[in-house]
């Protein structure tokens, strides 16, 4: 089939959730053509729990505070709590895109199977389930990093083993024995939830973490340290570490093990609840599995738990099944400042990984995306230059932080060097990094 042509110059859009609407306003107020599909029903992507394949679960929270999240020129509700539930952001997504316009620009249920560049135009040729096929001059993947989950095995276990992206509900968990492996939010949300529930509950972590409360001081936790002045990053982790280690007292009186690394070294695991159900029996900790046999799972301390359910919160592969080719074959796309591909004309937002709210760093990588873009119509010198500086420049964006040594951490920045960086180079390249102003 002959590839339905788009108007010149237009980007393709993939994927409606927070990084596709944040693309898309950076294009329609940079007055950029762009062709914006959708594979589900509306908007929302994961924090739609009705979309298969979502990872949401009925007691999913935002992880960051509603004042520091949510995208410029359209805050989040003032009635909203201070750490919105999922279907409060589903909500504001739908309201942001409908503020903005750009529902109606969205081609629902377009299921894009392929893309390929062609070497000798260098159009992108999008293919759709339903066999059509459109060609456009740029690609923006915004299409998520949580629906690939990563699934290990547990050999010798008879029990039933799932994964966290199958999990909806705490009723689920009634009159079971349960453990889940994995000390990510989700992992210490569902874990609450297993705590309250299910007959026995344990978690399985590898290592010990840091474990931050969602307020201080009565002020959402983010809020506090933005408040606070700017330190050096060694400083920085002195000061809060010895804080969170007054707050929480002695965590391994719980049975966790002590982190192993500085406070940042790993994803935040912003969580007040895991704790207190620790301290009331509510579920056990252990370390890492070592063995199965049966129902019965031995962890690397020797001691043992007798379950029947088994949930993985193990994580999602940032994959793009779609453009693997094009994006990388790592657990992480190679995209320079997490959003401009090598290849001309590519690009990807959500891809992000870091220690604080992502919403406004994908709507700063979309407005830098756009800039670029109409710098190729109407000043071709500083497109070319910014080319050469996604081929070459190589920053370090850790902010003097050592991430520990994990498939998921390669990928790991500082949100606040990311931002630095993007808003020196806008100021280098003479771009308005100013959304919904």
């Amino acid at each position: 089939m002959t590839p339905q042509p788009s108007a010149p110059g237009d980007t393709l859009i993939v994927g409606a959730g927070p990084a596709g609407l944040a693309a898309a306003r950076a294009l329609r107020e940079h007055d950029l053509p762009f062709t914006h599909v959708e594979r589900h029903g509306d908007v929302g992507g994961i924090w739609d729990i009705d979309n298969p394949g979502s990872p949401m679960y009925d007691s999913a929270h935002f992880i960051s505070s509603k004042t520091l999240s949510g995208f410029s020129g359209f805050p989040m509700p003032e009635h909203y709590p201070d750490y919105p539930s999922h279907r409060q952001i589903l909500s504001y997504l739908r309201d942001f895109a409908q503020h903005y316009g750009l529902t109606e620009r969205i081609r629902f249920h377009q299921t894009v199977t392929t893309i390929s560049r062609d070497a000798a135009t260098g159009e992108y040729l999008a293919t759709y389930a339903d066999g059509s096929r459109t060609s456009h001059r740029n690609v923006v993947a915004a299409s998520g990093v949580q629906w690939e989950p990563n699934v290990i095995d547990v050999p010798g276990f008879t029990g039933e083993v799932r994964h966290s992206v199958t999990y909806r509900s705490a009723e689920e968990l009634r009159g079971r024995r349960v453990l889940i492996v994995g000390a990510g939010n989700s992992g210490c949300d569902i874990a609450c939830d297993a705590a309250r529930a299910a007959d026995s509950a344990a978690i399985s972590m590898r290592r010990g973490y840091w474990f931050i409360p969602k307020h201080i001081f009565g002020m959402p936790v983010d809020v506090f340290a933005a408040s606070g002045p700017a330190l050096p990053m060694r400083v920085e982790q002195a000061v809060f570490g010895r804080m969170l280690r007054v707050i929480n007292g002695d965590v391994t009186r719980l049975g966790l093990q002590a982190p192993d690394h500085r406070l940042f070294e790993t994803h935040p695991i912003l969580n007040s609840q895991l704790l207190h159900h620790l301290q009331h029996g509510d579920i056990t900790a252990r370390p890492a599995i070592a063995a199965a046999d049966g129902e019965t799972v031995t962890f690397t301390d020797g001691t043992r738990e007798d379950v029947d359910l088994i949930l993985l919160a193990t994580g999602y592969r940032h994959s793009v099944p779609y453009a693997q080719q094009l994006y990388g074959e790592g657990q992480h796309p190679d995209l320079y400042l997490t959003a401009f591909g090598r290849t001309p004309g590519l690009f990807g937002l959500g891809f992000v990984e870091t220690n604080a709210g992502a919403y406004r760093h994908m709507e700063e990588l979309a407005e830098m995306i756009a800039s670029h873009l109409w710098d190729r119509e109407h000043r071709p010198a500083q497109y070319a230059r910014f080319e050469r500086h996604i081929r070459e420049d190589r920053p370090d964006l850790s902010g003097g932080i050592e991430f520990v040594d994990s498939p998921r951490h390669q990928g790991y920045v500082d949100s606040a060097t990311l931002h630095r960086y993007c808003r020196a180079v806008a100021r280098r390249m003479g771009w308005s990094l100013t959304p919904g102003a």
